[in-house]
C-alpha cells in the first residue's frame, strides 16, 4: 500500500483520540493494511517464514508513530527514566514514546543502541542523553521473534551502568522470544501477538 499524504481532519485524527482502546484497534488495522505480508521470506534470525511484518511501515507513519507513543507510554513503570532500543527498528519507536511523554508530563529521554561502536568521536555504542548510574531503562522493539535483537540492547545498556529488566514489543511473533526473556529474568510484554494480527488481517478481507 503506497502512502498518500493527506490533510488531517477530525475524522482521520484517530491517533489523538482520548480513547486508547480505539487507538489500539486503529493501530492494529494499520499494521494489517501496510506492514503485514504473506509469502516466502527469510527473517533476520535466518528462519524462513510464510509471512513478514515490516514494522517501519507503521512506526514511521505519522499517525502510527503518535499511536505507538500513546499506547506504549502507559505500559512503562512509573519509575522508568528512559526508553531505548537497538537501531534501526526501535529508533522511531523510542523517539515517538519520548515525544509523547512530554505531552503526558513524564519527559522520558530516548536512547538508541548501535549494533557496532561509532567509528569516530566518542566511539559510543549508545546515543542520547547520559543518564545517572543505575537509571532504569525499558527496552522497546518493533517485532520479537527469537528475542536476540532486543537482548543486544539490554546487554549494551547494562554495560553502560543502567538497570534494564523489561522489554516491550509492538508485536510478538510467538516463536520463542517471550520464553527466552523469561529464562534470563526479563519481563516481557507485547501490544499485539501474531495470532491477533493474522485474524484481523483476514477480517479486513485479505487472505
Amino acid at each position: 500500500m503506497t502512502y498518500q499524504a493527506e490533510t488531517l481532519t477530525a475524522s482521520n485524527l484517530w491517533a489523538t483520540t482520548a480513547d486508547l482502546n480505539a487507538v489500539r484497534q486503529q493501530l492494529l488495522n494499520l499494521f494489517c493494511r501496510v506492514a503485514y505480508q504473506e509469502g516466502d521470506f527469510v527473517l533476520s534470525s535466518g528462519q524462513r517464514s510464510s509471512y513478514y511484518i515490516n514494522g517501519k511501515q507503521v512506526t514511521l507513519h505519522p499517525l502510527g508513530a503518535v499511536a505507538i507513543g500513546r499506547i506504549l507510554l502507559p505500559l512503562l513503570p512509573s519509575d522508568t527514566q528512559a526508553v531505548a532500543g537497538l537501531t534501526l527498528g526501535a529508533d522511531p519507536i523510542v523517539s515517538a514514546v519520548s515525544v509523547v511523554s512530554v505531552y503526558e508530563k513524564r519527559s522520558l529521554p530516548a536512547l538508541i543502541v548501535r549494533k557496532e561502536t561509532k567509528g569516530h568521536g566518542t566511539k559510543a555504542y549508545i546515543e542520547g542523553p547520559t543518564l545517572p548510574e543505575g537509571a532504569k531503562v525499558v527496552v522497546l522493539e518493533d517485532v520479537v521473534t527469537t528475542g536476540q535483537s532486543a537482548m543486544k540492547a539490554v546487554e549494551r545498556l547494562r554495560v553502560a551502568g543502567y538497570t534494564v529488566d523489561q522489554i516491550i514489543s509492538l508485536i510478538d511473533r510467538q516463536q520463542g522470544g517471550a520464553e527466552f526473556y523469561q529464562s534470563v529474568g526479563l519481563k516481557f510484554e507485547a501490544v499485539f501477538n501474531i495470532t491477533e494480527i493474522q485474524q484481523r488481517y483476514r477480517e479486513l478481507g485479505n487472505g
